[in-house]
């Protein structure tokens, strides 16, 4: 049982023990401990307010980055939009000088082929001229070598025109 109930003398020097130990630390270990602890909330303390200003930064940089993003894809969507009506403009100039360029061959080849016409009609026409003078050349000379029927011929030539 006297493990149970200490006696007066170990109260005693228990309590002037630590009462002496308590005197020490208040002196020389309280001051020191308090303003290390002090110290440490403040240090939290602002650790926590430079987060919470890091926080608000990044959200602000989040914001700005949005923003810039959201410019960015206007102005893409912009140069996409310029480039396909240049690209249109350009195929439309393009289908513009072809058709003017075939639109030219077209008409330079038709005034060739009515020069050919015409230089072949010219060439048939004298081609049926010399046939049709070699003919009559030799129907004449046929004709011709007979006086009689020379004065024949003559004659119906006359009663020919009379009548028209």
């Amino acid at each position: 049982m006297q493990l149970l109930t200490p006696g007066l003398g170990l109260i005693f020097w228990t309590l002037l023990a630590f009462i002496v130990v308590f005197l020490i630390l208040k002196k020389y270990a309280w001051k020191p401990i308090l303003a290390t602890l002090k110290e440490r909330e403040e240090g939290i303390a602002d650790s926590i307010a430079t987060a919470e200003k890091v926080k608000a930064e990044m959200a602000a940089l989040k914001n700005e980055n949005e923003t810039l993003m959201q410019k960015a894809r206007e102005e893409r969507g912009a140069m996409i939009k310029e480039a396909k009506k240049a690209s249109d403009k350009m195929i439309a100039e393009a289908k513009d000088k072809a058709k003017a360029e075939y639109d030219r061959i077209v008409a330079d080849a038709q005034a060739s082929i009515i020069q050919q016409k015409n230089a072949a009609l010219i060439d048939v026409k004298n081609q049926v001229g010399a046939l049709v003078v070699e003919v009559s050349e030799k129907i004449l000379r046929r004709e011709l070598s007979n006086k009689a029927e020379q004065e024949n011929y003559i004659k119906q030539l006359a009663e020919g025109v009379k009548l028209n």
